[in-house]
């Protein structure tokens, strides 16, 4: 005897249902369709004296690069000083990367990574320069500068408040016992049932910080400094911008917005060929 369910079932595939009543058709999530990756920038310049200077600053640039990826101090240029050539030649050399950083504070400072990995444009008030290293020296200066201050679990409850406080105390405890070299604490909460008077209460909690990062690249991440020492919230969204990670990290800075040692040396070299290309 053949059992049913090895034969083809009936009745389904394309055209064996009716439509609905209004017409609508099933849609998909449109699936991703970009994803960043390096390619070369060679700026449209002709070689000649007058560029001298810009040709300069990206050898000690690169030299910095190198040194970084090493482990060494982080390197800052003004690039105050050049004249409008050789300043453009340094921004179409040095483009647009994946993390932006908003540091607030006085003054307010914008960093943009470049092109190349751990190579940083900062502009604000009086700012106009590159530094060279993981990341920019002012985001440890600044992060936990409290914009909203931190409550902790004083702030004011309500009945739907419900995962919430013991998840801050978990959090502060590990702030308090945060030490240079430690691995990141994490609490995940896309994993943790909470409400969504959870999330506003965690919010007012926590507080907010001085530093927010933006990084750009398969889908998007969001990193924030709270008002409580070494609390990060890391999102990560998908090319939909739907939140799919929602998390707090206590550590020095969340690992996702660093250079690596690696990215650094890669740079060094990518800008040494970018000025070979030029001259």
């Amino acid at each position: 005897m053949v059992n049913n369910f090895q034969l083809p079932p009936v009745g389904f595939g394309p055209g064996s249902q009716p439509t609905s009543d209004d017409g609508l058709e099933l849609q998909y999530m449109p699936m991703p369709q970009d994803m960043r990756s390096y390619s070369p920038r060679i700026p449209d310049v002709e070689s000649s004296a007058d560029i001298v200077p810009a040709l300069e600053l990206l050898a000690e640039i690169a030299a910095a690069a190198a040194i970084a990826g090493q482990g060494g101090a982080n390197a800052n240029f003004d690039l105050s000083g050049l004249d409008a050539r050789n300043r453009k030649l340094i921004a179409e050399t040095m483009g647009e990367g994946e993390v932006a950083i908003k540091m607030m504070g006085i003054p307010a400072i914008a960093a943009q990574e470049s092109v190349f990995a751990g190579v940083w444009c900062l502009s604000g008030a009086g700012v106009d320069q590159i530094e060279v290293g993981p990341i920019p020296d002012m985001v440890r200066q600044r992060a936990f500068n409290q914009r909203v201050p931190a409550l902790g679990v004083r702030a004011e409850t309500t009945p739907d408040v419900v995962n919430a406080p013991p998840l801050v105390v978990e959090l502060v405890d590990k702030s308090a016992d945060w030490q240079p070299g430690l691995e990141p604490h994490v609490v995940n909460l896309t994993l943790l049932p909470h409400t969504e008077e959870d999330l506003l209460w965690l919010d007012k909690a926590l507080g907010k910080g001085s530093v927010d990062f933006l990084s750009r690249g398969y889908g998007n991440c969001r990193v924030q400094a709270t008002g409580q020492a070494h609390v990060w919230r890391v999102q990560f969204f998908n090319s939909v911008d739907t939140l799919i990670l929602d998390t707090f990290e206590v550590t020095d800075v969340p690992e996702v917005v660093i250079a690596a040692a690696e990215d650094l040396a890669d740079s060094s070299e990518r800008i040494v060929q970018v000025m070979e290309a030029v001259r």
